[in-house]
């Protein structure tokens, strides 16, 4: 009996784990490869990575409520994120102040999700045809307002808040108000530049270390008080599991802020990724519509008799999906410095596999903003990886039409075991 409970234990750690432990596999795997060896390790990697890969934490965040809903997705979004960006470009280039183009874009996104969102949520039109519908609409649209050629964005205020650009990051205001912090990296400084590179002494951004420094410690004390909820109301819990959970965390963090302050800092989109993962992580678990997100799609029906008016949980999520996708849209115009009529082809694909590689279920009803993240950062990795090692572009497809099958198929097979 205890060799079966031994084994049900470790079954149960890998299955929650899974990702996770694919996630440093693939990493170990890049990083080891001969003649690359370390390169997608390199500061320099890790900003690229973080910023070509900004619109499918975006993205992805919002597909995770759709998904919720009864693995409903949404397949316009690549589209409303040109169509979204190309009214914001052509407004900037027409002399209109940055932040109306930006609150344009917000708002034309929202209007988009809501547009959508009562033809599924009212009318009833099955979300795969509603979304298809508007992929199409949108992408025409696009071409109209771009006349079939590319905008490029002027604003230098724009591209330093939304970019990626060398003004693209938080300054280092401390190193800025502290001349004599500099004596500590010019000062027999061989020790130093043996750890993190002769170039990086000069550049090393306290300001980004210290970001990284104060979210460990917030993110240590939520932890530490979520343990000491659980174990007030009683609820049962692995006490070394969540330790383990939470040192890997906060290393991980602190070794990132590391390397980003070896480079330029802390970049300027990923302040918009976290504020966007922090909002609906706290909407997803410590509210209402966040628990009827999960209880539609689990039992829509029973959700229903309940009192909970499931329509408007439907029209919730994809209103929301429609205004992170306007955000996606000027996150990807400001790094591309502009739009072209091709952009956003395929983020849509990108957002729900980073979801369903995530852990959410193809059912609805599972997944949390925590596994998207692992899902969307593996699906980053293995790109730059590729890229790296020189992996024909028609095979990084074929790679990643892989991984999404064995992560559905992982999703099915658990739900199968379970019945």
């Amino acid at each position: 009996m205890n060799e079966k409970a031994k084994n049900f234990k470790a079954g149960e750690f890998f299955q929650k784990y899974t990702m996770i432990i694919a996630l440093v596999v693939v990493t170990a795997v890049f990083a080891l490869w001969p003649g690359k060896r370390g390169q997608i390790l390199q500061p320099s990697m890790i900003t690229s990575l973080i910023a070509e890969n900004a619109y499918v934490f975006v993205l992805a965040t919002g597909m995770l409520m759709c998904i919720l809903t009864g693995g409903n997705i949404d397949l316009s979004v690549g589209s409303v994120v040109c169509f979204t960006a190309a009214i914001g470009c052509v407004m900037m280039a027409s002399g209109i102040n940055m932040w109306l183009a930006v609150l344009a874009m917000l708002a034309i996104g929202l209007a988009i999700g809501a547009f959508q969102g009562f033809w599924i949520a009212k009318v009833r039109v099955p979300a795969f045809i509603a979304t298809l519908a508007g992929m199409y609409a949108f992408r025409g649209f696009s071409n109209v307002v771009l006349n079939g050629y590319r905008v490029d964005i002027a604003n230098e205020r724009f591209l330093q808040m939304f970019g990626n650009g060398k003004s693209s990051y938080v300054p280092d205001v401390i190193r800025q108000n502290m001349p004599s912090l500099d004596s500590v990296f010019t000062k027999d400084n061989a020790g130093l530049a043996k750890l993190i590179g002769e170039n990086f002494i000069t550049k090393f951004n306290v300001t980004c270390m210290c970001i990284g420094l104060v979210a460990t410690i917030v993110f240590i004390i939520l932890k530490v008080h979520k343990i000491l909820s659980q174990k007030k109301l009683g609820i049962a819990q692995s006490i070394p599991g969540q330790v383990i959970s939470t040192v890997v965390i906060s290393v991980l963090v602190l070794w990132v802020s590391f390397k980003l302050a070896c480079y330029r800092g802390f970049p300027m989109v990923l302040i918009w990724i976290a504020l966007i993962l922090g909002i609906y992580a706290y909407i997803t678990t410590k509210t209402a519509i966040g628990r009827h997100l999960y209880a539609v799609g689990g039992n829509e029906k029973a959700t229903a008799l309940s009192g909970v008016k499931t329509r408007n949980v439907f029209w919730f999520a994809y209103a929301n999906i429609g205004l992170l996708a306007g955000l996606a849209g000027i996150l990807t115009a400001g790094r591309a410095k502009g739009i072209d009529p091709v952009y956003g082809e395929g983020y849509e694909m990108d957002a729900i596999a980073s979801c369903f590689i995530g852990g959410a279920s193809a059912y609805g009803g599972t997944g949390k903003v925590s596994g998207m993240i692992i899902g969307a950062i593996l699906m980053g990795v293995i790109n730059k990886g590729m890229i790296i090692v020189g992996v024909d572009a028609n095979y990084q497809k074929v790679v990643k039409g892989i991984v999404l099958l064995i992560a559905v198929m992982f999703d099915v097979l658990s739900k199968r075991q379970k019945r």
